[in-house]
C-alpha cells in the first residue's frame, strides 16, 4: 500500500511543479510581449522622426557630404 500512495503523491507533486512552471512561463511571456510592444513603438517614433528629417532635408535641397 505504501508504493501506490507514494506514486500518487509523486504524481500530484509533479503536476503541481508543472503548473507552477507553466504560470511562470506565462508571466514571462506577457512581460516579453509588453517589452516587444514598447520597442515597436520606439522604432515607429524613430522612423517618423527620420522621415520628417529626410523630408525637411529634401526641401532644402542640400546633399550629405
Amino acid at each position: 500500500m505504501f508504493w501506490p500512495m507514494l506514486a500518487v503523491a509523486l504524481g500530484f507533486l509533479g503536476i503541481a511543479v508543472l503548473g507552477v512552471l507553466g504560470i511562470r512561463v506565462f508571466i514571462e511571456a506577457q512581460r516579453l510581449g509588453r517589452e516587444v510592444a514598447r520597442t515597436a513603438q520606439r522604432i515607429d517614433r524613430a522612423a517618423e522622426e527620420l522621415e520628417r528629417a529626410a523630408t525637411s532635408l529634401a526641401r532644402t535641397g542640400k546633399t550629405l557630404p
